[in-house]
Parts: structure tokens; C-alpha cells; sequence
């Protein structure tokens, strides 16, 4: 009896003393943390404050963040893709500080049938060529979105309603910056061989090129009225991203994220509410250059966040498929809307 008392005293002991090993810590308490996992949020946060800087460009950002991300350079990846996607939503507000609802209203009539068709056009021969490449269908939506309308802006408001992960919107970004960065050097180039007016040259500007950025640099380059009707046919597509984003949070979704209901793309109305307000304040006219500062800040940190959430997998997935659906894309669109507005 007394044998067994101290064997079940012995089996108590020898528990207690293996639990404390296995929750023991298997490092040292006072031993520091790699010395690289000290010194890599210090290069993130340099690097992301230069690609905000005036010194950076929306696509050298985005490359600087998809270089960071292959590298494993990265740091903070949750607050990052938290911090990109509200960076963008701001930035297509305010926009809408720098057209009244009356010019965007004009803008858009006068070009409603052009745009219209330009960007249906798109929207199917997006989506062919991603059935076609056997491209994955979320992918698709992203390239396809971004390049029927402008660009960044598009795929994040896209890919915010069809709830897209962080990975394949950088994909989708970096073959659509790829291709505007080609575009707003040649753009120029091809529209002097062409005799393009200053006037078509902007329509086709504003078509072409998938960002704001791009479109006022190749068109200023042009002239002062290739610039301005570039500026205004590429502000007045920003407003297609409303009904775009709720179809395709609708329709797109439902083989993409079927468990989840898509968020309704509330800053779309923001951007509206702030044309409004522009509208009512013509005064903010002399603040244009400064909205249009904040806003590329904000954008280009938005893209090297989001350019430091791609990885490896998602380029080895769909890297070759998705730059060449939207290569193939961009030159139809490009070439189709040229025609059009030589047509015209």
C-alpha cells in the first residue's frame, strides 16, 4: 500500500516536471531578437515615407514595394493592407474636390457614348481574354476594371467589393502600372506621327492611360488643351466605378467569395458628396494644386503598401497569365478607342 502511494506521488512528480518543460520557452528570456528583425521595419518605414515623397512616381512606389515584399523585407503586413485600402478610398474623394457636378455632368454627356462604349468594350474583352488565358476569374475582374477605367483606383474599389486578396490586387496593379509607365512615353510619340489634335489626343489619353497621373503627364506634354480634356474624360470614368463596384460585388463575387457579402463601396458617394461641395464652394478652385499633392501622396504610399503585400506564390500563380491579359487588353482598347475618336 505504501509502494503505491509513493509510485502515484512519483507519476504526479514526473508529470509536473515534463508539463514545465514542454511550456518552458525554447529560447533563452534574455536573449534579443535577430538582429535583421530589428533593422527591417526601419528600412519599410524609409522606404514607404520616400515612394510617399514628391521625389518618387506612382510606379517607381509600387515596384519599391513588390522589391521589399520578394526580398522579405516587409514589416506590419496586416496594418498595411488596412492602411492601403483606406490610402486609396481617400484619394478618390478628393478627386471629386477638383470637378463641380456641373463640368462632370458636361463632360460626361458630351462623351457619354465614347465612354460608354470604351469602357463596355473593355469590361468584355477583359473578361474573354481572361476565360481565354484561363486566368483565375478575380484576377480577371482586377485587370479588367483597372484598365476599362483608371487604373489603381479601380482595382482597389474592385477589389474592395469582391473582397480580393492583398497578393492578387499587387499583381493586378503591377501589370497595369507596367503598361502605363510603356504608355505614357509612347503615347506622345504616336499621337504627333498621327497628327492627333490636341483635342484627340487628350480623349485618347484619357482612354488610354490607367491613371491620373499618367494622363496629365503624357497629355501635358501635348499641350494646355490636350491636358485639360485629358484631366476631365479621365475624372469623369472615376464615376463608373460606382455601378461597376456593386455589380461586381453582386455578380463577380458570388464565384469568388460566396460566404461573404460584398461591402457596398461607400466612398464613391464620398467622392460625389465632395464634387458637391465643390460645386457650392468655387473658391476651393485655388486649392486644386495642393488636393492634387495630398492626393498623390496618399496614392503612391497606397501602391508601395500595397506592392509589399505581393509574394512569391502569387507571382509563380498568375504573375505571366495576368500581365499578359491586361498587355493584350490595353493594346485593344488603346487601339479600338483610337479609331473611334479618329472616326468621330
Amino acid at each position: 500500500m505504501r509502494s503505491a502511494r509513493i509510485a502515484a506521488k512519483t507519476h504526479r512528480v514526473d508529470t509536473r516536471y515534463a508539463r514545465r518543460i514542454v511550456a518552458a520557452p525554447t529560447t533563452p528570456p534574455n536573449e534579443q531578437p535577430p538582429a535583421s528583425a530589428r533593422w527591417i521595419p526601419c528600412v519599410f518605414l524609409f522606404a514607404l515615407l520616400y515612394s510617399a515623397s514628391p521625389w518618387s512616381r506612382a510606379e517607381f512606389a509600387l515596384l519599391l514595394g513588390i522589391a521589399l515584399a520578394l526580398l522579405g523585407l516587409t514589416a506590419w503586413p496586416k496594418q498595411s493592407k488596412t492602411t492601403s485600402k483606406w490610402l486609396i478610398q481617400g484619394c478618390v474623394v478628393l478627386l471629386g474636390f477638383r470637378l463641380d457636378l456641373g463640368k462632370l455632368a458636361e463632360s460626361a454627356q458630351d462623351g457619354f457614348f465614347l465612354g460608354v462604349g470604351t469602357i463596355v468594350g473593355a469590361i468584355v474583352l477583359g473578361l474573354f481574354l481572361g476565360k481565354l488565358l484561363r486566368t483565375s476569374r478575380e484576377i480577371s475582374t482586377l485587370i479588367t476594371s483597372g484598365t476599362a477605367i483608371c487604373g489603381g483606383s479601380a482595382i482597389v474599389a474592385i477589389g474592395t467589393s469582391i473582397g480580393a486578396s492583398t497578393s492578387n490586387m499587387a499583381v493586378a496593379t503591377g501589370a497595369i502600372f507596367v503598361l502605363n509607365a510603356f504608355g505614357l512615353w509612347t503615347l506622345p510619340s504616336i499621337g504627333h506621327s498621327l497628327g492627333l489634335s490636341e483635342v484627340e489626343f487628350g480623349q485618347w489619353a484619357g482612354i488610354a492611360l490607367h491613371d491620373i497621373a499618367s494622363v496629365g503627364g503624357a497629355s501635358k506634354e501635348y499641350g494646355a488643351v490636350a491636358f485639360e480634356t485629358a484631366t476631365i474624360v479621365k475624372l469623369t470614368r472615376v464615376i463608373w466605378i460606382t455601378p461597376l463596384a456593386i455589380l461586381a460585388g453582386r455578380f463577380a463575387a458570388s464565384g469568388i467569395q460566396s460566404s461573404n457579402r460584398s461591402p457596398f463601396p461607400w466612398f464613391i458617394l464620398c467622392f460625389l458628396a465632395a464634387s458637391g461641395v465643390r460645386t457650392l464652394v468655387p473658391s476651393m478652385e485655388s486649392f486644386e494644386s495642393e488636393i492634387a499633392q495630398v492626393s498623390g501622396v496618399g496614392f503612391r504610399a497606397a501602391l508601395f503598401l500595397i506592392g509589399s503585400g505581393l509574394t512569391m506564390q502569387a507571382l509563380r500563380e498568375v504573375g505571366l497569365r495576368a500581365i499578359t491579359q491586361a498587355t493584350l487588353l490595353w493594346v485593344l482598347v488603346a487601339g479600338g478607342s483610337l479609331f473611334a475618336i479618329r472616326m468621330l
